[in-house]
């Protein structure tokens, strides 16, 4: 099965195309604290989809947000994770790849509200893996998703 490109995630996502507002929404990270997307009007976000937790695929595409932090920080960007996983998984899995600085977020329940907002909520039960880059207003700036087994290249992130 091959990931869709970005005409037909654009087309079958509910709002996901390059110049569109993503609806505001709040999910907890690894640490149980509360993230709100629209806190970080004003910052460049990358919402960096992820499968699921405990797959060395998901965890080389977290560490990568991790290792370059200060690179995004630099340029007055916030990367995140996200996952159909919970809090308590997330936290897990965190302490156990030494990730500290990047935001985990567990979007759990209701299960993949997010990922469906957004189109890519999967049959399967989990997200697509895909990066969404938003700009300062909250837009749409860039979307790619993709193949479940393919690392993002975190260069073409950045």
């Amino acid at each position: 099965m091959r990931a869709p490109d970005d005409k037909e995630v654009a087309m079958a996502g509910k709002s996901l195309a390059v110049g569109k507002s993503v609806r505001d929404f709040t999910l907890k990270d690894q640490n149980g604290q509360e993230f709100r997307l629209s806190a970080l009007k004003g910052k460049k976000v990358l919402l960096s989809f992820h499968p699921l937790a405990w797959t060395s695929i998901c965890a080389r595409q977290m560490k990568a947000l991790e290792k370059n932090a200060k690179v995004f920080e630099n340029a007055g960007a916030v990367a995140v994770g996200l996952s159909v996983d919970s809090v308590p998984s997330k936290a897990a899995w965190a302490k156990s790849l030494k990730i500290s600085k990047t935001r985990l977020l567990a979007d759990f329940w209701p299960h993949g509200k997010v990922a469906h907002s957004l189109g890519l909520f999967r049959k399967e039960g989990f997200s697509e893996r895909a990066n969404v880059l938003l700009d300062e207003k909250g837009k749409v700036a860039w979307i790619k998703v993709y193949p479940i087994k393919e690392l993002p290249n975190i260069r073409e992130v950045l």
